[in-house]
């Protein structure tokens, strides 16, 4: 006895064709998708540690300013603090959104897919 898909292939070989170029399109979505997600996750993880690195090179001056001069001379020594503050929290920030992805896993549909056409497939050889 043959096969289900091996008489399917025999008897009608566009439908697989058309199945395989229904897996490609899934397999180019999911490509595309995956590469748009991490694509934006590394330009967060590079923002996020620029922004880090100028909040070091700004407190780096401000503790340089507030060494050399007296501070009775500073007219608003707050700025010492608050201008690094700034882009340290912006750098913060864009860390914290790309370690708190959406959560879904790369190419989900696609095996998703693959585990609905092994079900199909193992139904259509149970006895």
């Amino acid at each position: 006895m043959l096969h289900p898909v091996f008489r399917l292939a025999a008897s009608q070989p566009q439908l697989l064709a058309e199945h395989a170029a229904g897996y490609a399109g899934l397999l180019a979505e999911e490509l595309a998708s995956s590469g748009a997600q991490l694509q934006r996750r590394i330009t967060l993880q590079i923002v996020g540690l620029l922004g880090l690195m100028v909040a070091a090179i700004l407190s780096g001056v401000a503790v340089l300013l507030w060494a050399s001069l007296p501070v009775a001379s500073l007219q608003q020594p707050w700025l010492l603090w608050f201008t690094p503050l700034v882009p340290a929290l912006l750098g913060v920030l864009a860390l914290w959104i790309a370690h708190s992805g959406n959560g879904q896993p790369a190419f989900a549909t696609l095996r998703e897919q693959f585990e609905q056409d092994a079900a199909m497939l193992r139904r259509t050889t149970s006895p």
